[in-house]
């Protein structure tokens, strides 16, 4: 039988994939990880690790544990909350995995707000290229634009957003005002690198018009709004990003308008942690603030 406090050595080392980290982490001495390692390995009988570029990766034996060690985790914690009462639930940590527009845009302008209400939380946003899976306990919780097909995942729709195509009055004043559709074959158009859409719902220009290609492309939204407002081309930005932008206009409102929606996802035994159910109430808030822009913009 192996001692159970080790397997919160053994989480801190598999998410850090270093010893040193992991060590700052629980606040005891590189020494003693690594010996409380290998006095996990030999209880277990069984490597956990091995060294890959300088870090620990996991065997699959060690991918095996992970996941019950992160279940003996989600029921600690819940034990913990529900034993000492509403006064110390609102602690500890969550990481949510967001798109990057969406973290830039609506949830940072509330972060302090959040922090005011919940200093006990510590809330990591991930914005990296492509979501991270709560499925997989590579986050507690994500705000995805589709709703995931499988894993024992809690879902739910935060709502919907609307989308619409922009550019500068320096650039349409340059080209002159597109009409319809068809007239976009002819201007520079801004959008996603197609080979590294992480996911679908981001490719737009076919839905304007079929067959519409960007010429200048970026990963990141945040590029693809500087140089719509720089005057380089015509883009699909959020109207949660667009419509706050006094140097942007919107164009043919009347005919092309996409709807997206934001479902907020979560792992099904960490759904009842406080911390979790004050994070998810906040984002419903923050979706919300949305109603404010969603409203018709003129025909342009």
């Amino acid at each position: 039988m192996f001692d159970w406090d080790d397997l919160r050595v053994f989480l801190a080392v598999a998410r850090a994939r270093k010893v040193a980290p992991a060590a700052r982490t629980l606040g005891i001495d590189a020494t003693t990880i690594a010996r409380r390692l290998a006095r996990l390995e030999k209880a277990l009988e069984a490597d956990l690790f091995e060294m890959a570029g300088g870090e620990r990766a996991l065997t699959p034996r060690g991918q095996a544990l992970l996941r019950h060690a992160e279940g003996v985790e989600s029921a600690a914690l819940a034990a913990m909350e529900e034993v000492q009462g509403q006064g110390h639930r609102l602690s500890g940590q969550v990481r949510l995995s967001v798109a990057e527009g969406f973290g830039a845009w609506v949830l940072a302008p509330g972060m302090g707000d959040f922090n005011r209400r919940h200093p006990g939380i510590r809330l990591d946003l991930i914005t990296a290229s492509g979501f991270l899976n709560p499925s997989n306990r590579e986050a507690d919780m994500a705000v995805m634009l589709a709703r995931p097909q499988r894993g024992r995942l809690t879902v739910r729709r935060l709502g919907d957003y609307r989308l619409h195509l922009y550019a500068s009055p320096a650039y349409l004043e340059r080209v002159g005002r597109p009409g319809k559709p068809a007239d976009l074959r002819d201007c520079t158009l801004i959008g996603y690198v197609p080979e590294f859409i992480f996911s679908p719902e981001l490719d737009y220009l076919d839905e304007v018009e079929a067959g519409l290609e960007a010429h200048l492309r970026s990963t990141s939204i945040i590029m693809q709004h500087r140089m719509i407002v720089q005057g380089a081309g015509i883009g699909v930005l959020p109207d949660f990003i667009g419509r706050r932008d006094p140097g942007l206009m919107p164009l043919m409102t009347d005919k092309v308008e996409i709807i997206r929606s934001f479902w907020l996802v979560m792992q099904d035994d960490m759904r009842r942690l406080a911390r979790i159910g004050a994070v998810a109430d906040w984002l419903q808030e923050r979706v919300e603030t949305l109603k404010s822009i969603d409203v018709a913009l003129p025909s342009r």
